[in-house]
């Protein structure tokens, strides 16, 4: 935490004005007040607020990281190892552990003991949608959206194991306001307002090559997300771990928003998790082929980390284990669970005890007048999968990609809305296989047109009950097929 000049603070915009310029004249970035005559009192209040804001300890250190030589290229190579994978094909001492765990992930949910965490502080630009990227429509046939969605599958949670789920959504500065709007406009979708607590994303200044402070307007730094890594120290920040501790949440299930076959509520992988007494684990999903460019899990000289693409040589990409499976499939889809003391270790003193990561690039920044020049510089992020190697043990669960994994990143082509309501459609036909019930004429792509509500079924078989116990599905005026929530029907 960044520290006042004063002793006994100024509270008047005069005096925080000074307090302001002396910490930024001790830090060297004095220079972020240059247009400061040229400023009416709205701009001079923005600015003073985002230097408010600035950590110059930290600063310092990350410019000190930025002015360090690029790092010569290592002598040995790293030894890289696959993860030891708790697999998706088990064997009969496998399936009995699955068993064990998931009646403790079971005991964990019924005793209230996790909580939900959504990574959401991104836009929808990408997908041509101007606002929260949560509040973008992706059902198929219902048009809810990923917020919905994920609203409903913790609403369904909560009805199997008896208790109100309680759910922290990371915001960003950008979208924070426009979020908690959709969510009050929205009856935060059935779920406890007191039980849905917003935080945001910490952002930070980026810097020139000399480490200076980069202006983005005449009244207001050049600001970067922090990265996803930083989440974990929002959690500290923002009040989240301590309303854990108070409500009983030892355990955090975490997952992001533009993955709306996200199960945060596995019984399962929270055991696994529990049961290896684990700081944090995380589930994976194998790699399409070894082409696939996706970072995957694994071990780094020994200790667990996330692999990037470009960092396995072709030998290791395409290397196979004795079943014919790629030895590095371990596909990361940051979906997690995480102990809440596991995390208050590392946010411990207000400090974020991961590496900070170094992203040059040429910014469109104000020069030493009012006018935007490219600029040579760098913004600074942490991984949240770097927490890994501060894990004493971890849990890498082995997922189905068609059930679990179908992000919404692009606006065409692979990983985009149209590709995932055609894969959810995929999954929710798969369910009606044998159902005795026909297939609609209606399409979402290749596929039947076909949605459940998660608060129908979360699982095939969860379904299939649901058929026995005589719900039926309602046929749409386009020849769809939609499973409801049999309570709102009846």
């Amino acid at each position: 935490m960044s520290s006042q000049a004063n002793s006994t603070p100024d509270n008047t915009f005069a005096g925080r004005t000074h307090t302001e310029r002396v910490r930024a004249d001790a830090a060297g970035q004095a220079h972020v007040f240059r247009f400061w005559t040229e400023l009416d009192e709205a701009g001079r209040e923005q600015l003073l607020k985002q230097l408010q804001a600035v950590d110059y300890e930290l600063l310092g250190r990350l410019g000190a990281l930025l002015k360090m030589d690029e790092p010569a290229p290592s002598e040995s190579t790293p030894e890289l190892t696959p993860p030891d994978l708790f697999p998706l094909a088990r064997d009969e001492g496998a399936s009995a552990i699955a068993d064990l765990a998931t009646a403790q992930g079971n005991e964990l949910l019924d005793g209230g003991q996790v909580g939900y965490m959504i990574v959401a502080g991104g836009q929808g630009s990408r997908l041509g949608y101007d606002g929260p990227k949560g509040c973008f429509p992706v059902g198929p046939l219902s048009d809810r959206t990923l917020f919905e969605l994920h609203a409903r599958r913790l609403l369904a949670a909560g009805r199997r194991h008896g208790n109100a789920p309680v759910w922290y959504v990371m915001t960003s500065p950008a979208n924070d306001a426009p979020t908690r709007k959709f969510f009050e406009e929205n009856g935060h979708f059935g779920l406890e307002p007191t039980n849905v607590f917003f935080f945001s994303q910490d952002m930070l200044p980026a810097l020139d090559l000399e480490g200076r402070m980069l202006l983005a307007a005449k009244d207001s730094l050049f600001l970067a997300p922090n990265g996803h890594g930083g989440s974990l120290a929002a959690l500290a920040s923002s009040g989240a771990l301590e309303d854990m501790e108070r409500r009983g949440i030892t355990l955090i299930s975490y997952f992001q928003v533009d993955n709306p076959f996200a199960r945060p509520a596995d019984a399962l992988f929270l055991g696994l998790h529990r049961r290896a007494g684990a700081g944090m684990s995380s589930k994976v999903v194998a790699k399409r082929d070894a082409g696939e460019k996706v970072g995957v899990l694994g071990n780094i000289d020994g200790v667990m980390g996330c692999i990037e693409y470009s960092d396995l040589a072709p030998e290791l990409r395409e290397a196979t284990d004795e079943t014919g499976n790629l030895l590095f499939r371990a596909g990361n889809i940051a979906v997690h669970a995480l102990d809440v003391s596991f995390v208050k270790e590392l946010t411990s003193g207000g400090v974020l005890s991961l590496p900070w990561h170094v992203a040059r690039k040429t910014m469109s920044a104000l020069g030493e007048t009012a006018d935007e020049v490219a600029i040579a510089g760098a913004k600074f992020e942490t991984f949240v999968f770097d927490a890994l190697a501060k894990s004493a043990s971890s849990v890498t669960l082995e997922v189905s990609r068609e059930v679990e994994f179908s992000p919404v990143k692009n606006r065409d082509g692979e990983d985009s809305a149209d590709s995932c309501r055609s894969d959810l459609c995929r999954m929710f036909a798969s369910w009606l296989v044998n159902s005795g019930i026909e297939a609609p004429q209606g399409r979402v792509g290749e596929f039947p047109a076909i949605e459940v509500d998660p608060l129908f079924a979360e699982d095939r078989d969860e379904f299939i009950q649901r058929l026995r116990d005589g719900h039926v599905g309602q046929v749409t005026a386009t020849g769809g097929l939609r499973f409801e929530d049999p309570e709102a029907i009846e």
